[in-house]
């Protein structure tokens, strides 16, 4: 059975970029052994990431990120059973939040700074998918 799972969380580290080459290594190793695909989305201090696979190794992937010190204040966003992949071309993709255009994010939040926080998950997913349709994300590793 494939799930998606959405979360947010904030980042624990002051050096950012770091942290997100951490973590893009940490999920190129795992994921594709795992088959979980996914996208991770980063700026501002703030991870908003989207992993689909089966509901076991989702789950098992879910509570790391809730235990690694990389995160903190993580919340979930949104979990659905599903029929198919949308972010299946990626065993990590990756979007850099803090170049989003201001018109993309005001179509999704009530101001110009995006704050997931203050989204519901299946917004968060719509922009997700506006990112795929209009190739923000970059990676296919």
């Amino acid at each position: 059975m494939l799930v998606r799972l959405l979360y947010v969380s904030r980042a624990s580290e002051r050096e950012l970029e770091a942290s997100i080459e951490s973590i893009m290594a940490s999920a190129r190793q795992h994921n594709l052994q795992n088959g979980i695909t996914g996208i991770l989305c980063y700026g501002g201090g703030i991870y908003v990431q989207a992993i689909e696979g089966g509901r076991v190794a989702v789950n098992r992937l879910y509570r790391q990120i809730v235990a690694d010190a990389r995160h903190s204040d993580v919340e979930l966003l949104h979990y659905e059973e599903i029929t198919e992949r949308r972010f299946g071309g990626w065993t990590m993709g990756q979007v850099n939040l803090s170049r989003l255009n201001t018109s993309v994010v005001l179509k999704y939040c009530e101001k110009p700074e995006f704050d997931p926080y203050g989204m519901s998950g299946r917004v968060s997913l719509a922009l997700l998918e506006e990112l795929m349709a209009t190739a923000c994300i970059i990676g296919r590793a």
